[in-house]
């Protein structure tokens, strides 16, 4: 027997998906007309689905602020939620009797898992539940080898992406919404401030609030100052963490005040009008494709957070690592300059540059030999764009251990590829200032500097700036004895 038909509202139930404009769900629920109710539920006792970390709440508050005013200007409301949207997404549905329930699909296998049983709920109580692709350009299951398995290897999964039809244009952001009220027997509901998401013991978000403007209006300034100079060069100096090169998107990706079908047709409209641009666009467009190739990744290795890709690996002699040198490289004090501008790059504005993210990875897994999921989890805990794909799938990478990944004999050697990438220091320089006054020569490899140039910089080792506190050809013929083992063991 048919159940009788809604009359409520329809629910649109906010996740990563923080924005109006190409926003599938808010679009279809404007488009049918009627009452709506847009809710964000900030989930607790949820064990499949992974806490955010400090950095990420940070963001998620001024957003949720960013989304709430953008909502009220059309005539629409967020409203929002704490506890377990298992419980609350259908309680919230049958007392106010929704028409249908409505979300962008996520790819997390916990987050998979909590939305099939919420989907499977609703529709027993009859409230149509549909879910949209919103965060994706292609869903990870739509690009498939030759042989119909999934890709392990990113330039072909790319190739493949882009040989697909034509991404259809951006949806519009709606115009108008009329609200519902809240249902009187609705679960209770909290305003921003109540969900605690602002550091405040201590406030150490200082950096953050500086460097972004959390929200759709910030992710759309961000793309459009990038596309009106930063691209041009992009291909050539995206390496380069001294030079404002790259997007600094990924946050407003992370969270989905902005979209990669967005991004890819204001890139198209930027090439079409200055086609001197079409190798950065190609490039940017890649950066853009391996996030896509992270969620492919994940979607097939459910556990890329917390199991080696690669299983050999499991059988890889991590060190346990001595608390203090982990510390030392949490904080930004290993002696290695460019790991430590990283590192309180990082600490400071919830970001790190992707090349210097690669060698600070690179000194963590190699140099100190310790699992790279003890990184990966720091990076969730510190980083604003904290991604369940794009997080592990990197670290993994860089580890050795994940699917395309490098080498794991490809060490990164600090003092290298600082030179190479930050020649002139200024990246240094700014995050490790205790070392601005060395000379350019000097400046990435401080403990070889004469004591007279130290002298006239201001700087002793030690006391205004620690040795390294590894030697890293040593470090690096320790891992590659190591890998030797595993290579052994795999034979």
């Amino acid at each position: 027997m048919n159940s009788p038909a809604r009359t409520g509202p329809i629910l649109v139930w906010l996740r990563d998906d923080l924005r109006l404009a190409d926003q599938p769900a808010l679009h279809e629920a404007a488009a049918r007309g009627g009452d709506v109710l847009c809710v964000y539920v900030l989930e607790r006792d949820t064990p499949e689905v992974r806490p955010l970390g400090g950095a990420s709440l940070w963001w998620l508050h001024h957003s949720l602020a960013a989304l709430g005013a953008s909502l009220k200007a059309i005539g629409g409301r967020l409203d929002l939620l704490e506890g377990r949207p298992e419980d609350l997404i259908p309680a919230l549905a049958c007392a106010c009797d929704a028409r249908a329930v409505l979300w962008t699909r996520r790819y997390d296998p916990g987050q998979v898992a909590v939305d099939g049983r919420i989907k499977d709920s609703l529709k027993l109580q009859g409230h149509a539940p549909e879910s949209f692709n919103g965060q994706l350009l292609h869903e990870p299951w739509t690009l498939k080898t030759k042989t119909g398995g999934f890709f392990r290897v990113y330039s072909p999964f790319w190739r493949a992406a882009q040989a697909l039809p034509p991404q259809a244009s951006p949806l519009p952001a709606p115009k108008v919404l009329t609200v519902a009220k809240w249902p009187a027997r609705g679960p209770r509901t909290v305003t921003l401030a109540d969900l605690h998401l602002l550091p405040s013991k201590p406030d150490w978000a200082g950096g953050l609030r500086e460097c972004w403007t959390p929200g759709e209006a910030g992710a759309r300034d961000r793309l459009a100052g990038f596309l009106d100079g930063g691209i041009r060069g992009y291909a050539a100096n995206r390496d380069r963490p001294d030079l404002p090169a790259t997007s600094a998107l990924s946050p407003h990706l992370r969270f989905g005040e902005i979209t990669p079908r967005q991004i890819l047709h204001a890139v198209e409209h930027a090439n079409a009008a200055s086609p001197g641009i079409a190798k950065d666009a190609d490039k940017f467009m890649s950066e853009v494709g391996w996030r896509e190739f992270a969620y492919h990744l994940l979607f097939h290795a459910p556990s890329l957070a917390t199991v080696n890709f690669q299983e050999r690996f499991n059988h890889f002699p991590w060190r346990d690592g001595s608390e203090t040198e982990l510390e030392a490289w949490r904080r930004g004090r290993t002696g290695y300059p460019i790991v430590d501008a990283g590192m309180r790059e990082l600490w400071i504005t919830g970001t790190m540059h992707n090349r210097v993210r690669m060698i600070c990875a690179s000194f963590l897994v190699k140099d100190l030999m310790v699992d790279w999921r003890v990184g990966e989890a720091w990076f969730w805990d510190t980083l604003c764009d904290a991604d369940v794909a794009n997080n592990p799938a990197s670290w993994q990478w860089v580890a050795g251990s994940g699917a395309d990944a490098a080498p794991y004999f490809r060490i990164f050697n600090p003092v290298l590829q600082a030179m190479k990438f930050d020649p002139g220091g200024s990246y240094v320089r700014k995050y490790v200032p205790e070392l601005a006054n060395l000379p350019d020569n000097w400046i990435h490899r401080p403990w070889e500097a004469p004591l007279a140039v130290l002298k006239s910089a201001g700087v002793e080792l030690q006391r205004d700036y620690p040795s390294p506190i590894v030697d890293h050809g040593l470090a690096r013929d320790r891992a590659l004895a190591a890998f030797a083992v595993l290579k052994g063991d795999a034979a």
